[in-house]
């Protein structure tokens, strides 16, 4: 055989097996993906809004891995997000002068006592940096204590337009900006609940 032959040869086969890693990592990604997506959809039937837990964390499926720690942790990731675009949202529609000063005053104290929820996740979400070692439980109550008063932030902002004439399109998109926040803040709520009935042995 001449060398051109035999480096064709080489080559051929080092393609051949460069594919083959390929196939398998990609089927090993796979695999992970689809053990991590149903771990995901076990846990979230422990919560009120199981499908919307489910599409909200998919994403998220390669960091929880089947870690309840992280999932709880990605769920109030999820929840700060729409609890910041929701205020945010918010606070230009009554920027916007499509709302009558009463409607806009409203939205204002709506839009504050949001900005406690944010708060109030944020430091739910700090606190999970420390579910580690002998002091989880008291720090799962820190976080079960501020999460239950990020959701009571949201159910007083709904509450808060009960029997008000708003503009129709702009209370559309606020009533459902709010149910949503509250519904994924209730399923981070949750998860963090499952963690603290399972203590220390929560991985």
């Amino acid at each position: 055989m001449d060398v051109n032959s035999m480096n064709k040869k080489v080559k051929t086969t080092s393609f051949l097996f460069f594919l083959r890693v390929i196939f398998l990592l990609s089927f090993y990604a796979l695999s992970s993906q689809s053990i991590s997506t149903e771990f995901i959809t076990v846990k979230c039937n422990t919560t009120e809004f199981p499908h919307l837990c489910v599409s909200s964390l998919s994403s998220y499926a390669t960091f929880i891995g089947d870690s309840n720690i992280r999932m709880a942790d990605a769920a109030l990731n999820v929840a700060l997000r729409t609890a910041r675009s929701t205020s945010a949202g918010m606070a230009r529609l009554s920027a916007g002068g499509a709302m009558s000063p009463r409607e806009a005053n409203a939205v204002r104290d709506c839009v504050e006592v949001l900005t406690d929820g944010v708060d109030h996740l944020r430091d739910s979400l700090r606190s999970m940096d420390r579910l580690r070692g002998p002091d989880i439980l008291n720090v799962l109550n820190d976080v079960q204590t501020w999460v239950s008063a990020a959701l009571t932030d949201d159910t007083t902002c709904m509450d808060g337009f009960a029997g008000r004439a708003t503009n129709g399109r702009a209370e559309s998109a606020m009533r459902n900006g709010l149910v949503m926040l509250a519904r994924l803040t209730s399923n981070a709520l949750a998860l963090i609940n499952s963690l603290a009935t399972a203590g220390s042995e929560a991985p």
